[in-house]
């Protein structure tokens, strides 16, 4: 075996032979000629990946490992580790994009020569690209002849997957491989915020030209925003940072965008001390102590009042507006305690007061890490000479859907379509209107009443009912309202709740919906049953079936593209598919599912087994389900649905792994019937199906109503009567 050869697990085994990881570990006990392990640990061993791949070959288990999980593997088990390996390939995309004849030169020497040559040729292009490493804090390094030798061949796999999916999309691929892999080390934005954020950072619809993150993280703040002139990143973390500058370089074209990336904490060391910009967008981490406040004390960045020490955001808030120039825009992701805090009143106050705080957007839970939280956006304008004479302060609350949830898209998931566009026009309409007031003469909401006499009567956005207004989803807010005792800024706080808003008409809506729902639950009560001894069919086995071809076995989770993406919580919840493939990475087909095809989770231990319908059809199979594609002339797939959600069969075809069951769907077992017996059982099943979705949604309602009463009858909005 050559030297720093690289090394693969376990897992990695699993992912290249498309098996899981107890068939690999089968094959270790089966196969004394298994390839022994070359480092790791007793309980995590490696292997060398040349040895795993001959042998895979061999047993005819690998006709040749795809490049995307050769490269992968390659970079995984770098002997300098993974995130230096990612640096080294993106520091050679940068080059095989801007200057492809001079990497097509270098590559036709040794790897010895082929190392120093690329030293030099690096060089050239990352001082193009991010300005010469004059001690300016730079966040990537020009890597020299030895640290590039152990990853020629790496960057000569990655620039042949470049070859076939694109530079930036190879990239992506491998850092987003990294990030899953390790997602306790990175604090993500997930693309939807990303893109609602960058929008809210806009103008009438156009991205801002200039844009500041000074907490840059992975780079997908900025990367969300569309054709910028200058982009500005600082990020605390050194391997983070490079990664995020070559992220961003790889997404931007350097004759129309200049690119800074520099390394340091910011808050103590702010690398762009007189810079001013369009935008700052920011998701600045949460909760810390430790950001400065005894050194800081006398900083001219806290114009609106002193953080405390236990007040980092607010700090990161200041930050902002200290970069912005006079009308910019800047939009953070907060945690919700920063709205209601009382060590925090005191700058809230003075925040409102001149206008800098725009608008306060309650998510809902889910939408970024901790996403068990319903997390906030703030956006805030820098101040001009001459502010608002009546400042407002719009509130958002999309954290509580105003629909049950199985009218949205999945379980614990987010219609991220939808909140974008609830959230946007919110906030454009307070723009207009705002514009509006300053034209009339700064009248406040008197001015906006006069604009549409029937939307309220007088009191305008005070009560919620003026064109400003949705009622439980957003109200413009005096300024003057908020500023008591505690400054309390919490969207929910000052929003009814949607039912209540809604009033009677809305608690008489729900009413019908689930006196509609219990009808129809009551008509597909199953019929009595008569108790009779245990059925002794012949059996047979899903995976029999799939070797005489009754049935096609597929797994899911891979594939890129636009298309919606059928999730684990969508089966369990009987949802629509509410998932998104990624959009960058090599091109790889996804599995698609098809009318009659049955879809089974593959963890959790749960019987549950759902036919794909019409409406369904189409997406693509995601992540820890595997679907069965059984043929109509030999299979019921209402039949095998049903035979397949059988407690005892359930339990007989799963396994135990410590922290989670996996079925093992090859081991469901079916009666051996004729195919009109199976239609009669899938009849049956398939009414046994629609009566479990009226009762689920009969829940739903029943749940939404009695909190809508309680509302109701708490706030005054319904009598007892």
């Amino acid at each position: 075996m050559p030297e720093n050869a690289t090394e693969v697990t376990a897992a990695g085994i699993a992912r290249l032979a498309g098996v899981g990881r107890a068939a690999v570990s089968n094959w270790r006990r089966r196969h004394a000629d298994f390839p022994k392990p070359v480092g790791g640990t007793e309980t995590s061993p490696s292997f060398a990946l040349p040895e795993v791949e001959q042998w895979l070959r061999d047993q005819g288990k690998l006709a040749e490992v795809p490049l995307r999980e050769r490269v992968w593997q390659q970079l995984a088990g770098h002997p300098a580790g993974a995130v230096p390996a990612l640096f080294h390939v993106g520091c050679a995309l940068l080059l095989v994009r801007e200057r492809p004849s001079a990497w097509r030169e270098i590559t036709g020497v040794s790897d010895e020569r082929m190392a120093g040559v690329l030293s030099l040729a690096l060089n050239e292009v990352l001082t193009a690209r991010f300005g010469p490493a004059d001690g300016t804090g730079r966040a990537v390094h020009s890597p020299d002849r030895s640290e590039l030798l152990p990853s020629v061949p790496l960057l000569r796999g990655a620039a042949e997957l470049a070859a076939e999916a694109g530079v930036r999309e190879t990239f992506e691929f491998l850092l987003g491989r990294q990030l899953d892999a390790n997602p306790r080390q990175y604090t993500l934005t997930p693309p939807g915020l990303a893109g609602l954020m960058a929008a809210l950072a806009g103008t009438a619809g156009r991205s801002p030209r200039t844009v500041l993150d000074p907490a840059s993280g992975t780079g997908a703040l900025l990367g969300a925003v569309t054709r910028p002139a200058a982009l500005y990143a600082q990020e605390s973390d050194p391997d983070l940072a490079a990664l995020t500058a070559l992220r961003l370089a790889l997404h931007t074209d350097p004759a129309e965008c200049t690119l800074a990336a520099r390394t340091g904490d910011t808050l103590r060391a702010d690398a762009f001390p007189g810079l001013t910009v369009d935008a700052v967008l920011c998701h600045p981490p949460f909760n810390e102590r430790n950001w400065g406040h005894d050194e800081l004390a006398y900083d001219p960045r806290w114009e609106y009042g002193f953080p405390a020490r236990t007040e980092s955001e607010l700090a990161w808030v200041q930050h902002a507006l200290a970069r912005l120039r006079e009308g910019g825009t800047a939009v953070l992701l907060m945690p919700p305690a920063a709205a209601s805090r009382r060590s925090g009143r005191r700058i809230r106050a003075d925040l409102l007061r001149r206008g800098a705080l725009r608008a306060v957007i309650a998510l809902p839970a889910g939408a970024a890490p901790p996403y068990g939280i319903p997390l906030h956006l703030w956006v805030l304008r820098k101040p001009g000479t001459a502010p608002h004479p009546s400042p407002e302060l719009l509130l958002v609350d999309t954290a509580e859907p105003a629909e049950p949830a199985s009218d949205r898209s999945g379980r614990d998931r987010l219609d991220w379509p939808a909140l974008h566009a609830a959230v946007l026009d919110a906030w454009q309409r307070f723009g207009d209107e705002s514009d509006q007031g300053r034209a009339d003469g700064g009248t406040g909401t008197n001015a906006r009443t006069a604009k549409d006499p029937a939307a309220g009567t007088g009191t305008g956005a005070g009560t919620g009912t003026g064109t400003d207004a949705r009622p439980g989803v957003s109200r413009v807010v005096p300024v003057i309202e908020l500023l008591d005792d505690d400054v309390d800024l919490a969207p929910a706080r000052h929003l009814p709740s949607p039912a209540a808003a809604g009033g009677s008409a809305e608690l008489i809506r729900v009413r019908e919906r689930l006196t509609q729902t219990l009808e129809l639950a009551g008509g597909l009560i199953p019929p009595p049953v008569d108790v009779s001894a245990p059925a002794h069919w012949p059996l047979t086995t899903v995976g029999e079936l799939a070797r005489a071809g009754a049935l096609l076995l597929r797994t899911g989770g891979t594939g890129t593209g636009t298309g919606p993406v059928l999730t684990e919580h969508d089966v369990l919840g009987a949802a629509a598919p509410s998932g998104n493939l990624p959009a960058a990475g090599p091109h790889e087909e996804p599995v698609l599912v098809e009318p009659g095809d049955v879809v089974v989770p593959v963890l959790g231990g749960g019987s549950v087994a759902r036919v794909i319908d019409d409406a369904t059809a189409g997406a693509a199979l995601g992540r820890n389900l595997q679907l069965l594609r059984p043929d109509p002339a030999a299979l019921d797939p209402w039949f095998l649905a049903g035979f397949l959600r059988g407690t005892a069969n359930n339990r007989q075809a799963s396994s135990h792994a410590s922290t989670a069951t996996r079925l093992d769907a090859r081991r469901l077992q079916l009666p051996r019937l004729p195919l009109a017996e199976q239609q009669r059982y899938g009849e049956r099943f398939r009414a046994l199906a629609a009566f479990e979705d009226a009762l689920r949604l009969t829940g739903r309602l029943g749940g939404r109503l009695v909190q809508g009463m309680y509302d109701g009858l708490t706030d005054g909005t319904v009598t007892p009567e």
